[in-house]
């Protein structure tokens, strides 16, 4: 694996995304503890889709960053073209900008994750397209011998790019007339939505995890296609638990709930049997993404414990819109999607550069986050629990914020630890990233500088 210039600005733009992210977060719950607390310049209905928009870009940026870093090894071939790839970087860092100005402004779509004014998906789709032009020209995919993570990479692009423009429906009066229809097709694109990045993340993870134990079966085999078919299907089809409360025919939601029990449970199988190989043949290599591919394992089985729970009707009918929903959220894309995330990024460093982490340190930290993330997890679950015990019992609402402060003082705090221990685990990344483009662009002088002498 090589520097590579795209990858390394994409990590960049992902880890200045996570790090705003964060903040904004850490501020919002200091607002639940402290109502009072920038009320006036930087109100709650500013932070939370500053929240909501950076952690998606974060996720988004940091998969497309490995995937360019991916391309040429898995491929045998250059990318395509790193002038579009840079102009894609370039556009993707003003869309972070202007997005960000937007909100403070409160210039607000009032859509779920895409809370932007409309015109903006314009630049955004002009951005994927040429990420696809990109993965597919460099990837020239033969999909009856591809290995699972192509599959997984393609799908991410194609139902990233169907779901973003499915979501501006509701600019069409048939769609924003009709609020059955609105809240209908709004969460199933933005379940697709959903789906998309974890296509893209997860197939990061299965490429991980073959170039760590060299066994490229694993993503040839039938656990994995099934794997994969099973979160094809989990992409198109799980978005009906997000809408119990529209009324529509009882076998959809009874389909989408079965199905969105599946995919994480057959995930953390394939993590396991991984685990167990690599144990089993005793490596050495590639120890700190072995650990986040264990933690994020870990996270699978505790968040799919939680989505069986509040996927249930009935369950469901009370947890919905409480804090125990953004637990589920939490643990998916801090828990799961991040630390998958974080194993693609040391393996691609202790590749680039051997010896530039400190395993001994970075595993203290990695340590730190898991511990304070159980506690910033557990609090969002026992806001939700005291929340639905208050309504039950015709608590007023603010008898019930009143009860609910230790668990926001727990969640502003643990949620602090989790910032401090990220900036420790991802300030190594952006000094790596950021050595690479400076080594690239004075390897770029000296090549110029040499032909004008040899002209």
């Amino acid at each position: 694996m090589k520097n590579n210039t795209i990858g390394s600005a994409y990590f960049i733009i992902a880890i200045l995304s996570l790090f705003l992210g964060l903040t904004f977060g850490i501020l919002g719950g200091l607002q639940y503890a402290f109502p009072e607390f920038l009320k006036l310049d930087l109100s709650f209905q500013k932070i939370r889709p500053l929240h909501t928009y950076l952690s998606v870009n974060w996720i988004f940026c940091a998969a497309t960053g490995i995937i360019y870093y991916y391309l040429p090894e898995v491929s045998k071939r250059k990318i395509f073209s790193t002038t579009l790839g840079k102009v894609q970087a370039v556009l993707q860092l003003l869309i972070l900008f202007v997005v960000c100005v937007f909100f403070l402004m409160g210039k607000f779509s009032g859509r779920e994750y895409l809370e932007f004014p409309p015109y903006m998906v314009g630049l955004i789709v002009f951005t994927w397209i040429l990420f696809m032009v990109n993965v597919f020209a460099t990837l020239r995919p033969n999909f009856k011998i591809a290995p699972v993570y192509f599959w997984s990479w393609t799908t991410g692009l194609v139902f990233f790019l169907l779901t973003i423009l499915e979501a501006q429906l509701w600019n069409l009066p048939y769609f924003n007339n009709n609020i059955i229809r609105d809240v209908t097709v709004q969460w199933k694109a933005m379940g697709a939505f959903v789906g998309s990045w974890n296509a893209l993340v997860y197939g990061t993870a299965m490429y991980a995890m073959e170039r760590i134990s060299g066994d490229k079966s694993i993503n040839l085999s039938k656990k994995a296609f099934f794997f994969y078919f099973l979160g094809l299907t989990n992409l198109m089809f799980n978005w009906g638990h997000h809408t119990y409360i529209v009324p529509a025919s009882p076998w959809v939601k009874t389909v989408s709930y079965v199905i969105s029990m599946t995919e994480l449970l057959i995930l953390a199988n394939i993590i396991y049997g991984f685990r167990k190989s690599y144990l089993k043949a005793n490596y050495t290599n590639n120890k700190l993404s072995f650990k986040f591919l264990t933690y994020a394992e870990m996270w699978i089985l505790l968040n799919l414990i939680l989505s069986i729970s509040i996927s249930v009707p009935y369950i469901n009918q009370f947890t919905h819109g409480t804090h125990i929903t953004v637990a589920h959220a939490m643990g998916s894309t801090i828990g799961i999607n991040t630390l998958l995330i974080l194993a693609s990024f040391t393996l691609v460093i202790d590749a680039v550069q051997p010896g530039f982490l400190n395993i001994r340190r970075y595993g203290r930290w990695i340590f730190t986050f898991n511990f304070a993330l159980f506690f910033f997890w557990f609090s969002l679950i026992g806001m939700g629990l005291n929340k639905i015990a208050g309504k039950q019992d015709n608590v007023g609402f603010q008898q019930i914020m009143d009860g609910l402060m230790p668990y926001f003082k727990v969640f502003a705090a643990s949620g602090g630890v989790l910032l401090v221990a990220l900036v420790a685990m991802l300030w190594p990344v952006l000094r790596f990233s950021v050595a690479q483009l400076r080594a690239l662009k004075g390897f770029e002088e000296s090549s110029m500088s040499l032909e004008k002498k040899a002209s």
